[in-house]
């Protein structure tokens, strides 16, 4: 295994020395991609938490990932599963909840919900940082086609209003309704379709189709060929999981515009160690 590493690093060395002496017209496929902490980093810390979030920011991280809800008094949330049985202490959906009552509950570890109001504050007088808002809509019992406008324009309002100069905050989902109304809303807004496997020839049309910006995939099984297309088509595209130094090191061959990982702190001292 170490002398795996050791050929894949000196590979990597290569590869960036020689995209340092390219001139500023050539592509930037060798460019190092923007770390993503998925979640706040979900296996450093406890999954969509302020302590991840901040962590992150303060180690020099400046791309974070999240995911979206919307409670049953119309209030967005931070939560990644249909039910808080995993992360929290609690059980069942937050969608059948009350802002109010998910206040009161904790994670396993002890920290509080975290509502989407408090962490775009923390956000909010920080420039220049990179936030992908997952729409987890896909689940229809929970999200029929009546509650998509209404968690759209909250979302989009609620983002909009506390953006700091210089950042992104990018819309992303795996369902296709809240990326139609948010480009409805929003014809400039950043959006992105997400896929569970590799960039494909059909995935960048369908991205088209939908007037995103980004697009974002499974690494694994994605070539380089396809990361160049899409780039072609005008399309930035962000490669996922991210959970060992091997995935940045092939997201790095692949050229992808964002790396989203897992292990942020982690990936973030493996970024400062290359030359």
């Amino acid at each position: 295994m170490f002398c795996r590493l050791l050929i894949l690093g000196i590979l990597l060395c290569s590869t960036l020395a020689s995209a340092s002496r390219a001139t500023a017209d050539e592509p930037s496929a060798t460019k190092t991609p923007l770390i993503l902490a998925h979640r706040g980093g979900a296996y450093e810390y406890e999954e969509n938490t302020m302590e991840g979030f901040r962590a992150c920011y303060e180690r020099g991280i400046r791309g974070f990932e999240t995911d979206i809800r919307m409670t049953r008094d119309g209030v967005l949330v931070i939560l990644h599963d249909d039910s808080l049985d995993r992360t929290h202490i609690g059980a069942g959906p937050v969608e059948e909840k009350t802002a109010d009552e998910l206040r009161a509950i904790t994670t396993k570890n002890g920290q509080k919900f975290l509502l989407l109001d408090e962490l775009l504050d923390y956000f909010a007088d920080k420039p220049h940082v990179y936030i992908e808002l997952e729409m987890k809509t896909s689940n229809k019992t929970l999200y029929p086609d009546e509650r998509i406008a209404e968690y759209c324009k909250k979302l989009h309002e609620q983002a909009t209003a506390r953006k700091a100069d210089g950042s992104t905050y990018l819309f992303t989902s795996f369902d296709h309704r809240p990326i139609k109304a948010i480009r409805a809303l929003d014809e400039k807004a950043p959006i992105s379709i997400i896929a569970g496997k590799p960039l494909s020839a059909e995935f960048i049309e369908l991205a088209k189709s939908l007037k995103a910006t980004h697009i974002a995939c499974q690494l694994n099984g994605t070539s380089r060929a396809m990361v160049e297309e899409a780039h072609k088509q005008g399309l930035k595209v962000n490669c996922w999981p991210g959970r060992a130094a091997q995935d940045f090191f092939l997201a790095i061959g692949l050229g992808v515009d964002v790396h989203c990982t897992d292990i942020p702190i982690a990936i973030q001292k493996v970024k400062e160690a290359l030359p």
